[in-house]
């Protein structure tokens, strides 16, 4: 579905044909990831409805409402792929699949911007502490997410009506930018920040656990480089005609990135409760609202009284 290469399915039948050939392996890929994605829907839907808004929590939010929307995006790619593959024919037009790819990379680029300013965020709080409790405005999440909203929508505008023109070679140009940001800039900052923020807590107070934030971030960052990050990789090398991969298979390792985060923030906050919406409720608060007191008994069950349900 890649945009400045989608054509017509090649299994198109021809007349006196009854029967079309289909692909076993695409259809399997596609139902793989609907599955995935109905799961992601659910988690990150749950994140949205549960956690509560406050300036601690604002990124997250917005970080669940951008993977709830790439993954949206994501079911109606899939649908119209296995249609297309049962029909053996194009459902719907083909600006309308390039238009549909195109809100998938910019949900997919928000995701990416804000896990980087939650990974400097925690990082700056925890080299600078006092600063961060202090000095550091108290609206400032709330400002870095409208610039990274801004920009992000600035940054699909352009590629949109480069790639929408049937100029083939700005379209190309646009994309590939856009693939340049996303590698080396936002990814490498994410990176940066993540392991700075693992080198300080791993040399900080051995009696001191680290946080369930630190861990959460840790871990999302890592399935990020592991299934995310190859959807800009893959993408950027076709650009540039180094290699030619299925944007099925990078797609599909996307959803498993937007669709695990929710998981991790329930497992990493998870207090042994019976499953209800009030222990997912809970497992949210001991991530995202821990208190700093509570850090070095981060492990004690007794714990868990500190967040009424």
């Amino acid at each position: 579905m890649e945009v400045t290469t989608m054509s017509p399915s090649p299994a198109s039948p021809t007349e006196g044909d009854d029967v079309c050939e289909t692909d076993v392996t695409s259809m399997a890929i596609d139902s793989v990831t609907l599955l995935i994605c109905l799961c992601g829907l659910a988690g990150n839907g749950a994140v949205l409805c549960l956690l509560q808004r406050n300036t601690t929590t604002f990124y997250i939010t917005n970080l669940a409402f951008a993977n709830f929307s790439f993954l949206h995006f994501a079911v109606h790619s899939t649908l119209l792929d296995l249609l297309d593959e049962l029909s053996c024919s194009t459902v719907v037009p083909l600006v309308f699949l390039r238009a549909l790819f195109l809100l998938l990379l910019f949900s997919y680029n928000m995701g990416l911007c804000l896990l980087t300013a939650i990974s400097i965020d925690e990082c700056t709080s925890t080299l600078y502490p006092l600063w961060y409790r202090c000095r550091r405005p108290q609206r400032l999440s709330w400002v870095v997410c409208a610039l990274l909203w801004a920009l992000s929508i600035a940054v699909i505008v352009t590629v949109t009506s480069l790639c929408l023109s049937q100029e083939h070679e700005h379209c190309q140009v646009s994309l590939t930018t856009m693939y340049t940001l996303n590698l080396f800039l936002f990814a490498p900052a994410m990176v940066i920040s993540s392991t700075v923020l693992l080198i300080k807590v791993k040399c900080g107070s051995q009696q001191q656990q680290p946080k369930r934030l630190n861990i959460v971030i840790f871990l999302v960052v890592l399935f990020f480089l592991l299934f995310a990050l190859p959807l800009s990789l893959c993408n950027f090398l076709q650009q540039l005609g180094y290699i030619t991969v299925s944007s099925q298979v990078v797609i599909l390792l996307a959803c498993i990135h937007s669709t695990i985060n929710p998981f991790i923030y329930f497992l990493v906050g998870r207090c042994w409760r019976p499953c209800s919406v009030g222990s997912l409720r809970l497992s949210l608060r001991r991530v995202f609202e821990e208190p700093e007191e509570n850090t070095a008994h981060s492990d004690d069950p007794a714990m868990d009284t500190a967040f009424p349900a």
